[in-house]
C-alpha cells in the first residue's frame, strides 16, 4: 500500500511539473494561478479568443487582399489613362506642326498638346507614387507576418495543448502500469 501511495505521490509531482511548464510557456498570456479549476476556465477563455483572433485575423488579411487588388486595378486602370492622354497629346502636337497653314487651330492643338505632355507626366509621377509608397508596402503588410502572429499563436497553443494532453495520457498509463506491477 505505500508503494502505491508513494507511486501516486510521484505521479501528482509529475503532473504539477508538467502543469508548471505549460503554465511558464503562456505565463505572459494570463496564465497565472495553478489551481486546475482556474487554468481549465482560463485555458477555454484563451482558446476562445484565439479563436477569435484567429477569425478576425483572417477576415482582415482577405480585406487587405481586397483593398490590394482595387490598388492594383486602380494603378492598372491610371497607366491606360496615361497612355490615351500621352497618345492624345502626341496627336495633337502632330497636327500643330503638320498644319502650319490652320494657324490659330494649328497653335491651340500644339499648346494643348504640349500642355497635356505635362499634365500626363505628373500623373504618371504620381501614379509610381502611389505604386511604390502604397501598393508596394500593403502587398507586403498582406504577406507580412503581424497578420499571421495570431494565425501561428493559435496554431502553436494547439500544439502545446496536445502535447500536454498526451503526457498527462502516457503519465497515466505509467502510473498504472507500475500500479499493476506493484499489485501482482
Amino acid at each position: 500500500m505505500d508503494a502505491l501511495r508513494k507511486q501516486a505521490s510521484k505521479l501528482r509531482e509529475q503532473v504539477a511539473k508538467q502543469q508548471q511548464a505549460v503554465i511558464k510557456q503562456f505565463s505572459a498570456t494570463g496564465y497565472e494561478s495553478s489551481d486546475v479549476m482556474v487554468i481549465d476556465e482560463m485555458e477555454m477563455q484563451l482558446h476562445h479568443q484565439l479563436d477569435k483572433l484567429y477569425k478576425s485575423t483572417r477576415e482582415k488579411r482577405d480585406f487587405q487582399r481586397e483593398i490590394v487588388k482595387a490598388a492594383e486595378t486602380f494603378t492598372a486602370i491610371g497607366y491606360k489613362h496615361i497612355e490615351t492622354g500621352t497618345k492624345l497629346s502626341e496627336d495633337c502636337c502632330k497636327y500643330g506642326v503638320e498644319n502650319p497653314n490652320d494657324e490659330v487651330l494649328a497653335k491651340a492643338a500644339s499648346i494643348y498638346g504640349d500642355a497635356r505632355k505635362h499634365a500626363e507626366k505628373e500623373v504618371e509621377d504620381l501614379n509610381k507614387l502611389f505604386f511604390s509608397q502604397v501598393l508596394e508596402p500593403m502587398r507586403a503588410m498582406v504577406a507580412g507576418s503581424p497578420l499571421e502572429d495570431a494565425r501561428h499563436l493559435a496554431q502553436r497553443y494547439s500544439k502545446m495543448r496536445q502535447e500536454a494532453e498526451i503526457q498527462v495520457t502516457v503519465t497515466i498509463i505509467s502510473f498504472a502500469k507500475d500500479c499493476m506491477i506493484n499489485v501482482c
